[in-house]
Order: C-alpha cells, then sequence, then structure tokens
C-alpha cells in the first residue's frame, strides 16, 4: 500500500506514516472491539508499538490507565494519529 500525499505531491509508505507519528498521541483500535490510547514511543516492521501514558477505552471513555504498553502488530485494526 502506498498512500500519495496530493498537497505535497510526495509518497509516503505506512511505516513512514506512522514514524511520522512517532511522540504523538495516537488511537489504536484491536481486534475484539479494544482500543488503546497513548503517546507512540516506537514501532517495529511487524507493527509492533510501544505506547506511553497508554489508557484503554470503552465507548469513547476511559476505562484503566495502563502507562507503558507493548501492543502486537498482529492485533491491530487501525492506528489513527
Amino acid at each position: 500500500m502506498i498512500i500519495v500525499n496530493s498537497q505535497r505531491g510526495n509518497i509516503q509508505r505506512p511505516l513512514d506514516a506512522l514514524g511520522n507519528s512517532l511522540n504523538s498521541p495516537v488511537l489504536i483500535k484491536l481486534k475484539g472491539d479494544r482500543e488503546f490510547r497513548g503517546v507512540l514511543k516506537s514501532f517495529d516492521l511487524h507493527m509492533n508499538l510501544v505506547l506511553n501514558d497508554a489508557e484503554e477505552l470503552e465507548n469513547g471513555e476511559v476505562t484503566r490507565r495502563l502507562g507503558t504498553v507493548l501492543i502486537r502488530g498482529d492485533n491491530i485494526v487501525y492506528i489513527s494519529p
């Protein structure tokens, strides 16, 4: 998959777009309708993520504050900046 940014005419790969979100808040949706929000600290080629200040959300409301978490890439449905 290649993402084209029409405003700049740049071509980005998905991991490039994820790299632009480092040290920024992100929303992660996982299989099983679980959602997490936190600051993206790192990721790898398998899209395993490390989030700081992570919170688990249910219906948009915080249900648990988790701190630092590792999320396996094969469970991720989407990542939103």
